[in-house]
C-alpha cells in the first residue's frame, strides 16, 4: 500500500510563502503532483512533475509556484511564494501509476491565506 503524507501547511498573509512537503513509502510514480480544493469548490490540480521530468502547472499558480522532488528521500515538494486569498484551501499530494490517472492520494494539508 503506497502512503502519502503532506505537511507544511499553515496560515499566511497575501504575499506570504509556504513549502509543502509530500513524504511518500515510494518515488517511482509516473506522475506525482499536487491538487488542491477550496470550500465549495471542486479539487483541481496545481501541479505535476512526470517521470521523464516535465513539470506541468496550472495556469493559475505558474510563476509563483514550485514542484520539485527529492527522490532519495522519496519527498516531494511544493515552493508557494506571493500567495493570494485564491490560493487557499486543502492541498492534496497525488500519485499515478500512468500519467492520465491518480492512483493514490494524501490526507491533504490546510493552507489558508489571508488578505
Amino acid at each position: 500500500e503506497v502512503q502519502l503524507a503532506e505537511s507544511g501547511g499553515g496560515s499566511v498573509q497575501a504575499g506570504g510563502s509556504l513549502r509543502l512537503s509530500c513524504a511518500a513509502s515510494r518515488s517511482t510514480f509516473t506522475r506525482w503532483g499536487w491538487f488542491r480544493q477550496a470550500p465549495g469548490k471542486e479539487r483541481e490540480a496545481v501541479g505535476s512533475i512526470y517521470s521523464g521530468g516535465t513539470i506541468l502547472y496550472a495556469v493559475s499558480v505558474r510563476g509563483r509556484f514550485t514542484i520539485s522532488k527529492d527522490s532519495a528521500k522519496n519527498t516531494l515538494y511544493l515552493q508557494m511564494n506571493s500567495l493570494k486569498p485564491e490560493d487557499a484551501g486543502m492541498y492534496y499530494c497525488a500519485a499515478g501509476l500512468s500519467s492520465a490517472e491518480i492512483d493514490y492520494w494524501g490526507q491533504g494539508t490546510q493552507v489558508t491565506v489571508s488578505s
